[in-house]
């Protein structure tokens, strides 16, 4: 029999930690590969979210099988929630589908594959370093990961055969059979590591060992379960109140789960017993207790969505709202860079506020230049600081997603959004220097525009304005039919500007006090609308050179995917 002075601490600590650390890294490297080839369909999934609760725990899951991180599917349902595109109700489900997501970890690694770990590294690696074609990187970066995840299982299971002779770690294992502190110990482990793959993956190793019964493994992964709440609620300290009842939704839910669960640890583990049969073993067992666990609970709780949200918004109430004049970007979490797709979506959407302050400002701007005050003028500059503000938040946020690793379509969609980021600030510059400016001048020069010139420049004002709430929506719906619609519209304003010029020069002949001020002053402004359709444009055309790439990219790919069929037929 083994005892303490028996056992080589150092040899069993290290080859722990270290297959705990590549053990991760490689869940890391596997999920970062998922993420750059599934990300745009992650991104429509979650624009196409009807509020069908059980679309929404589909949608939950699909997510967070390829982001395996719980807590960033919840940053982007709060983001939703801000916006106003999604309830709370409609967030619940896919909290709760987001749970079932995560227990794709254990079920990669509960696979008794470990001995062709190396090769998976190595095939994985020759396909990421060596191939030229983005996606063929991607599955190597994916395969790389899924290799590292078996090799760090294996590390750690390794270091863990002396314990199998050591009776005072064996005694412990068998107290895990007690679910309370089975559940306590787990609970405290996830909370400390931050990370509930981790429990899960030395669970897994010690079970594979045979360290570990499965009534312990399944109280250990309902610990995990509580003790990534923690997580959660630490993730929405200082953060809006709608982010802390996403975290709230989280906490309540897994706490509820386990506490409807922990006294049929015994009834579970035999069910799990009687689907795997006799040749699953300890290991697949746990992994499939965690999906049973969760799914069950999804699909029970999933009825109760109305009331649930109803407790959390009188547990949480929303706080009034700052009258202040700084503005805080809505969606640009700093959770969800490592998810670049994601974040480019998200940048999207700030795209999307950024234009409706500028919309703001350009709804206010003619009556105030053709015959308001400078207090009314000043009014329409100020809103241009929120503008700048928003801009700037948008622009850092973006260089942060920049250095991360992108593929070709995600650098191109960063210089799209940074392109369309400036247009639509150079449209707020253009209200708040140049039109403000114009009518100041009127005042200074006593100028009265005329009912008729009035109504000219309001018409065209109006047409105007409608192309830049176009070119928004196309950006932010990635519409390209909506886009072309901007573009129609070059040649009608070209006319009607051309009519407003010869209005101005047949006025400017006659007679009348400050007339070449007032022709001087309307020409300007019309100038100046021209220069904003000119970027609402530049908008549009980046929505349809989107399109137009996808297009030509699948074309290429179905092009591709003929002559590797024509050449097996050979």
């Amino acid at each position: 029999m083994a005892n303490g002075a028996e056992l080589d601490i150092f040899n069993i600590s290290s080859g722990l930690l270290g297959g705990l650390a590549i053990f991760l890294f490689g869940l890391e490297q596997l999920s970062g590969g998922l993420k750059a080839v599934a990300g745009e369909k992650m991104k429509t999934i979650l624009a196409k979210l009807t509020s069908n609760r059980f679309m929404g725990m589909f949608t939950g899951a699909f997510v967070t099988a390829i982001i395996q991180s719980s807590s960033v599917t919840t940053v982007l349902v709060v983001g939703f929630i801000s916006a106003g595109l999604m309830k709370l109700s409609q967030s619940i489900g896919i909290i709760m589908g987001a749970n079932v997501g995560t227990t794709i970890t254990a079920q990669i690694i509960a696979f008794k594959i470990t001995h062709f770990a190396m090769v998976m590294v190595a095939v994985g690696f020759f396909m990421f370093f060596f191939s030229k074609i983005d996606k063929i990187k991607q599955y190597g970066n994916m395969l790389m990961g899924l290799g590292m995840v078996f090799l760090g299982m294996n590390l750690m299971s390794d270091a863990m055969k002396p314990l199998r002779s050591f009776e005072p770690f064996l005694d412990l294992m068998v107290s895990m059979e007690n679910p309370f502190f089975g559940l306590l110990v787990g609970a405290a482990f996830t909370a400390l590591v931050q990370s509930s793959s981790a429990t899960t993956g030395i669970v897994i190793a010690l079970a594979t060992q045979g360290l570990l019964s499965l009534p312990g493994g399944i109280a250990l992964i309902f610990g995990a379960n509580v003790g990534t709440c923690v997580t959660a609620m630490l993730a929405s300290i200082g953060k809006p109140r709608e982010a802390i009842r996403a975290a709230v939704v989280h906490v309540l839910f897994n706490i509820a789960g386990v506490l409807l669960w922990i006294g049929f640890v015994d009834q579970l583990a035999s069910v799990v017993r009687d689907i795997g049969g006799d040749t699953s073993g300890t290991a697949r067992d746990i992994a499939n207790a965690h999906t049973i666990f969760n799914v069950a609970n999804a699909i029970l709780f999933i009825w109760f969505v109305t009331p649930f949200a109803r407790l959390v918004e009188r547990l949480v109430p929303l706080e009034d709202k700052d009258t202040g004049p700084s503005v805080k970007p809505k969606y640009l979490e700093e959770d969800i860079i490592s998810t670049p797709s994601i974040a480019l979506n998200a940048v999207r959407l700030e795209i999307g506020e950024l234009g409706r302050h500028v919309q703001r400002m350009m709804g206010s701007i003619l009556p105030a230049t053709l015959s308001g005050t400078r207090g009314s003028l000043d009014k329409v500059a100020d809103l241009d600081e929120n503008v700048d503000q928003l801009h700037m938040s948008i622009i850092k946020y973006v260089r942060k997603i920049g250095a991360q690793s992108l593929g070709e379509n995600d650098m191109r969609e960063v210089v799209r959004l940074m392109s369309a980021a400036n247009h639509v600030e150079n449209i707020g510059d253009i209200i708040e220097r140049d039109l403000v400016e114009i009518g100041k001048h009127r005042i200074e020069e006593k100028i009265t525009v005329s009912p008729q010139t009035t109504h000219l420049l309001k018409s065209f004002h109006g047409k105007v304005e409608e192309a830049l709430d176009l070119a928004l929506e196309a950006l932010h719906t990635d519409d390209p039919d909506v886009a072309r619609k901007v573009i129609a519209m070059k040649g009608p304003l070209t006319h009607e500007a051309k009519h407003i010029t010869k209005h101005g020069a047949e006025r400017l002949m006659q007679d009348g006090e400050n007339r070449h001020y007032s022709y001087s002053r309307e020409m300007e402004t019309v100038e100046r609308l021209r220069r904003i359709y000119y970027f609402a444009k530049r908008i549009a055309k980046g929505v349809i050179a989107k399109a137009e790439e996808i297009e030509r990219e699948n074309w290429e790919e179905d092009k591709n995917l003929s002559e590797m069929q024509a050449l097996s037929a050979e």
